[in-house]
């Protein structure tokens, strides 16, 4: 099951953050209020979002009830919601490559935290609601500041970024779902105990990768 998710995951490594180039080129294009059009962007999105989806394996994978996972993930939502709608009016330009960087430190500090590594290092231990939803701040920025770049037509900007909004909780949904369903079959196994470790240290990789990726591409624009 180990080898299972990590083959799983790492396609997600490939895909491209944020909005493609034909998507790019398309919205640039239209313009006006166009709610569903922004609603399937938003959804594919996240659904595609290899970063989102990493630090939401490591949101719920000790969390059992629906009722926990709601909240997290809310939490989530609202701060990637919000400031991507505060980054895009504010215009508030801040590094893509930075800000990326931090989504994938995002990652690392969720698979830490799973590791109970704050515990045993500093005998403390994080409030999880607190940076969860910090960390949803920071995607939404990632986000916004990629938004900006592509200079969108001001006529109906807000509704369509609500709409992209609504999108990507469709999309969050429909991802969490399938990472749900696989999560709870692997839980009734009893490789899932004896892997949790050894996947988390993945999960922490895999986050120091897509750091080092951001990183790269920042040193090398500057």
């Amino acid at each position: 099951m180990n080898r299972f998710f990590v083959l799983i995951m790492i396609p997600f490594i490939l895909l491209a953050h944020g909005v493609t180039t034909g998507d790019q080129g398309y919205i640039q294009e239209i313009s006006g209020v166009n709610f569903v059009p922004f609603m399937y962007l938003g959804a594919k999105h996240m659904v595609t979002g290899y970063d989102h989806l990493l630090f939401l394996v490591g949101v719920i994978f000790f969390l059992y009830r629906l009722k926990d996972i709601g909240i997290y993930v809310s939490l989530f939502a609202v701060g990637h919601s919000s400031t991507l709608l505060l980054g895009v009016f504010a215009d508030i330009h801040i590094n893509a490559y930075i800000i990326d960087a931090i989504i994938g430190l995002s990652v690392v500090y969720k698979a830490l935290d799973n590791l109970d590594a704050f515990q045993k290092w500093f005998g403390l231990q994080p409030n999880t609601k607190i940076s969860t939803f910090v960390f949803g701040l920071f995607h939404g920025f990632g986000l916004a500041a990629k938004i900006i770049e592509f200079e969108l037509d001001a006529n109906g900007l807000f509704t369509n970024l609500v709409a992209f909004n609504v999108g990507v909780e469709i999309g969050q949904l429909l991802a969490l779902s399938a990472i749900l369903i696989a999560m709870s079959y692997w839980r009734k196994r009893p490789s899932f105990f004896s892997y949790a470790a050894s996947t988390n240290i993945v999960l922490m990789i895999l986050g120091f990768i897509l750091t080092g990726q951001q990183l790269y591409g920042y040193f090398n624009s500057i």
